[in-house]
């Protein structure tokens, strides 16, 4: 049989989406809705925002990034992402921002695994960067180590569907009108997504058990809450 066909097999995407003809794609996608959807939870669940200072791990062109700047005034942004067409797309749409606006917000090139890292950060997102790692946990290792005490953590990203019949049918739903390139990463992504028990060892393994995770809509898992100083 084939392990592609088998979605009790995860099937790990490449980590880096810097392809061209992809960057192109995503630019030019519309994912306002499940973006802002996104923004929207994070307001629900902290009011005031995530503090002064957040990271936006594999931020990709920047969306969540610039809802985040728009959305509250005194937040100062950091987004990173290791494939440099991303942060160019980021770049450019940030030209677009008030300059109040787009000064709270600055882009880094770079990886987990070679990332600079320092605890100054009130506040941790990510979306959608998860199911692309091959090992995840360099992403939840990570999180001790940029977080201050009680940062507040939100990494946001799909769940791998419990058969094929389910994952066709997401595609339908949800990317029937998706260009080629879009579709082929979309199924691929659902492929590549972990599980809410997968992702609850995760955090077991890591320390981080106290973070929730939930199972949000038809296709999403967040998880979310604040980190624990580790004195």
């Amino acid at each position: 049989m084939d392990a592609s066909a088998d979605l009790s097999v995860r099937v790990p995407e490449p980590e880096l989406m810097n392809e061209e003809q992809q960057v192109q794609a995503y630019a030019a996608a519309d994912f306002s809705q499940s973006d802002h959807a996104l923004v929207d939870w994070i307001a629900q669940r902290w009011p005031q925002g995530l503090g002064p200072r957040v990271i936006d791990l594999g931020c990709g062109p920047g969306n969540i990034s610039l809802l985040l700047v728009q959305r509250w005034r005194e937040v100062n942004v950091v987004g990173i992402d290791g494939a440099p067409r991303m942060l160019a797309v980021a770049a450019e749409r940030q030209n677009d921002l008030e300059p109040q606006v787009s000064d709270r917000l600055n882009w880094e090139q770079g990886c987990l695994q070679n990332h600079a890292l320092g605890r100054i950060y009130s506040g941790i997102v990510s979306n959608s960067l998860l199911h692309h790692l091959h090992d995840p946990q360099v992403l939840w290792n990570t999180l001790p180590q940029l977080g201050l005490a009680d940062a507040a953590v939100v990494i946001h990203d799909l769940r791998r569907p419990e058969d094929e019949r389910v994952l066709q049918e997401l595609i339908d739903c949800h990317a029937a009108d998706a260009s080629p390139v879009l579709k082929r990463d979309y199924e691929a992504s659902l492929r590549a997504a972990f599980t809410v028990a997968e992702v609850e060892i995760q955090l077991q393994q890591a320390g981080l058990e106290h973070l929730e995770v939930l199972e949000r809509e038809d296709r999403y898992l967040t998880v979310a809450g604040v980190l624990r100083s580790s004195g």
